[in-house]
């Protein structure tokens, strides 16, 4: 069995609402100071976008902005498609450079904690974390886990939770090879689906996507 097939059975009677995400005109000031200006891009139900650019150009600020964790300095982020009242936020999963993960519990309570937050049958927990080689895992205290651990452990909730929008913001870092070899199988599997994703790296993360390059940052 591949990652992609142990995450559709996770997904499998769920399906993504046609989203669409429009970005016009989008900037970022910190500390008085311009990081980014008149960002424009469309994202579509199976699409992706990779952010890249250098240190300083604002990647996680933009990753930030559009998960609406930090405030926008200007321009407009939509998302098509959604219910009267609903934010990005709503339909969204973050993964930045912290792993979310409680040190005090086991990798199995951590996933049940997510579990239980967004309503997902902790049925589903085994074959999240077997997407990321950790179920035999499952009962070790997670402040025991290695750098790459615990980064799986945080990406494992991407196959858990059933949100069409991923935000990524550096999903590779701590991962060894065959770790980022599961990581792109299921973001593959989750734009077949019709999910959208946005990710901003350094690296390749070996799936086909368009690139908005940001540059330095403003004098």
């Amino acid at each position: 069995m591949t990652t992609s097939d142990k995450f559709e059975l996770g997904h499998a009677a769920h399906a993504y609402a046609p989203l669409a995400l429009h970005v016009r005109g989008l900037a970022c000031v910190r500390g008085e100071r311009p990081v980014f200006s008149q960002v424009d891009f469309d994202l579509a139900p199976g699409e992706m976008l990779t952010l890249k650019g250098p240190n300083g150009a604002g990647k996680s600020s933009f990753i930030r902005q559009v998960a609406g964790l930090l405030e926008v300095s200007g321009g407009e982020i939509e998302l098509e498609g959604a219910g009267e009242g609903d934010t990005i936020g709503d339909h969204a999963l973050y993964a930045g450079h912290l792993d979310a993960v409680k040190a005090s519990l086991s990798v199995f309570e951590n996933m049940a904690f997510w579990a239980d937050f967004y309503g997902v049958a902790r049925t589903l927990i085994v074959p999240a974390l077997e997407c990321f080689a950790l179920s035999h895992l499952s009962l070790l205290p997670a402040a025991v886990l290695s750098a790459g651990q615990k980064r799986r452990l945080g990406l494992a909730r991407l196959a858990l939770i059933p949100r069409p929008i991923w935000l990524l913001d550096e999903p590779t870092v701590s991962l060894d090879a065959i770790s980022a070899a599961r990581l792109a199988d299921l973001m593959r599997t989750h734009l077949k689906q019709g999910g959208l994703i946005l990710a901003a790296t350094h690296v390749d993360l070996g799936v086909g996507s368009r690139e908005l390059h940001l540059g330095e940052v403003a004098s």
